[in-house]
């Protein structure tokens, strides 16, 4: 369970990441929109642990790995960011938010469920 004081950091990291990625992250993926859904982050705040969520990407593995790629740039953006809030700027370790995906496989099972039971579907 996070501390008050993780939770708090990492309000502020989501806020400041998702107006980031909302400016300037057409430059790292054209017409593809980033949504920062879920932001982690270590007791020490050293480690923060972003999952993303791609709208509009064909590939949601190259995507990520692009983001991957540079995050040391990110890293610096977020500095600037958020230089009076923190004394350190963290390590940024992206993944992919995959929460919406694993919802329409469950409906569509539950779905597939229904239809098995119902005989006059």
């Amino acid at each position: 369970m996070e501390s008050k004081r993780q939770q708090k950091f990492a309000r502020v990291i989501q806020k400041d990441l998702g107006e980031l990625f909302q400016r300037e992250g057409n430059t790292l993926l054209p017409n593809t929109m980033i949504t920062v859904t879920k932001v982690r982050t270590t007791p020490d705040l050293g480690i923060v642990r972003v999952y993303l969520s791609f709208f509009n990407s064909p590939d949601n593995l190259l995507a990520i790995n692009t983001i991957k790629a540079h995050s040391s740039e990110i890293r610096y953006n977020l500095g600037k960011r958020i230089k009076d809030q923190v004394r350190g700027v963290p390590q940024l370790e992206f993944f992919i938010d995959d929460t919406s995906e694993y919802v329409d496989r469950m409906d569509q099972i539950f779905t597939r469920i229904h239809k098995d039971e119902d005989p006059e579907a």
